[in-house]
């Protein structure tokens, strides 16, 4: 194992050495790969079975929201205001020894909160427990990152235990199709202008014993993007970055650190504040919308709605309503703001709508 840290951190040193241009573009591309590889290698090498401290945790509610960070800020405190869960809380580190589950309910949806233990610099190498913490969040809908305000330095320390956990928060997955073949290298063709030359591109896939394959491009990338696509092991969330504890600080200085991190809300769980503003915004980020059910010849039930994500369709409602509803699905009548007019006919593919009322025929 020695052998591939001291290889690693050669390799780091070299990247914060060299400048970027376009001169060094190639070689710092070969780099970081290089450098992903040795990382997959070391952890390959480093698995050794199941670890002593499980935390698995069983889903429920309309989506997970996991909430994150340093010990002591705050987080049991959130998570009892949240959802009215007895979570232990002290003033001291490590308070959280095991996975805390509450549900919150809001505008009709079940979100389940889940508070881990506070990770620690170093997590992702597994220090504190921190592998078994951050392996929760790939079962996550939502990452709710909580940083003091009074050590906003927490932001970025988190934000690298993140990235060397494999999980990419508040970015799309590159729309990067690589497909191997037999022989005839490697050709890339591109829908998107790059800041990347194709000579590079072909470099990292060649460093990932990759000769032969016909690669296209969708979206824009770069070479750390182009790395994950090629690693294929990235989850891809969304998260909610909050600072907490502002009563605790002026005004204005609360809105400076706010302003510095490109934080999304600032909170203060002990004292109440914007957790109502915290709750909406969670709700947003998840990209709920409601659906009310109607069985034909009745009235629509207008008090219990299906949560469903923006963007889903009538056979997303089957697939959550019934395993065999796709296969008995006649047509549906919908109404509402995905209708042209009241009781529109569709199909499984139509595109519903926030309070959308739909009714389901069956064979």
């Amino acid at each position: 194992m020695a052998d591939y840290v001291d290889k690693i951190k050669e390799l780091e040193d070299e990247l914060k050495t060299t400048k970027y241009n376009k001169a060094t573009q190639g070689h710092i591309g070969l780099v970081k790969a290089k450098l992903a590889m040795l990382k997959d290698k070391q952890v390959s090498r480093g698995k050794t079975g199941k670890s002593e401290h499980g935390y698995s945790v069983r889903k429920s509610g309309d989506a997970t929201v996991l909430l994150l960070g340093f010990p002591s800020t705050g987080k049991s405190t959130l998570l009892n205001k949240l959802t009215g869960t007895n979570s232990e809380v002290a003033a001291y580190a490590f308070t959280t020894l095991t996975v805390i589950p509450g549900m919150m309910e809001y505008k009709q949806a079940d979100i389940q909160i889940l508070d881990v233990p506070g990770i620690v610099a170093g997590a992702a190498s597994g220090r504190g427990r921190g592998k078994e913490v951050l392996a929760v969040i790939r079962n996550a809908d939502l990452v709710l990152m909580i940083v003091d305000v009074n050590q906003p330095e927490q932001y970025h320390a988190l934000l690298r235990e993140i990235w060397e956990s494999d999980i990419r928060i508040n970015k799309t997955k590159p729309e990067v199709y690589i497909k191997k073949t037999a022989k005839g290298g490697i050709q890339i063709g591109k829908t998107v202008r790059l800041d990347v030359d194709d000579s590079t591109l072909i470099r990292i896939l060649q460093e990932f014993k990759i000769n032969n394959a016909d690669v296209l491009i969708r979206s824009p990338v770069d070479v750390d993007s182009f790395i994950d696509v090629i690693e294929g092991n990235k989850k891809y969330l969304p998260a909610i970055i909050s600072l907490n504890k502002v009563d605790l600080v002026s005004v204005a200085e609360a809105e400076k650190v706010k302003k510095e991190l490109n934080a999304d809300i600032l909170i203060s769980a002990e004292q109440n504040l914007n957790l109502e503003s915290l709750k909406e915004l969670i709700y947003h980020k998840l990209n709920f919308i409601r659906i009310y059910m109607k069985e034909p010849k009745k009235e629509a039930d207008m008090k219990e709605p299906m949560i469903i994500t923006t963007g889903a369709t009538i056979k997303d409602v089957c697939d959550k309503t019934h395993r065999e509803f796709v296969q008995k699905f006649k047509f549906a009548r919908v109404w509402g703001r995905s209708a042209k007019f009241p009781g529109q006919r569709h199909m499984l593919p139509h595109v519903l709508q926030d309070r959308d009322i739909l009714e389901l025929h069956m064979r």
